[in-house]
């Protein structure tokens, strides 16, 4: 079983930065992959970043050259996967979920994810 918990959400004006973080215990060995998915009102939830086992990472055009996934060294079955999300804008605001699942790669599609937390709200104001 895997335990994710995000923080690190809040408000911020348009054009500035935030970064979340997804603290990770449980059975979170050095071969679950990770991402990070949003959803807005009335939207459907989807792909933002992941990092594979290898470290490849992936971006949905959206975030692409603004948010940067990454995540710290493991320890004890505990790691923090991170979202540092620059030049933020209102279409960014949504709750963010972190993700995870035992495998070398996931990509953005969150039907490849068994476990997830419960979210972190980001509002960005113009």
């Amino acid at each position: 079983q895997v335990q994710l918990v995000e923080s690190g959400g809040g408000s911020v004006q348009a054009g500035g930065s935030l970064r979340l973080s997804c603290a990770a215990s449980g059975a979170t060995s050095n071969s679950a992959s990770m991402a990070w998915f949003r959803q807005a009102p009335g939207k459907e939830r989807e792909g933002v970043a992941s990092i594979a086992v290898n470290g490849r990472t992936d971006y949905s055009d959206s975030v692409k050259g603004r948010f940067t996934i990454s995540q710290g060294s493991q320890d004890n079955s505990k790691k923090t996967l991170y979202l540092q999300m620059n030049s933020l804008n209102p279409e960014d605001t949504a709750m963010y979920y972190c993700a995870a699942d035992r495998g070398w790669y996931r990509g953005l599609s969150q039907n490849q994810y068994n476990y997830w937390g419960q979210g972190t709200q980001v509002t960005v104001s113009s």
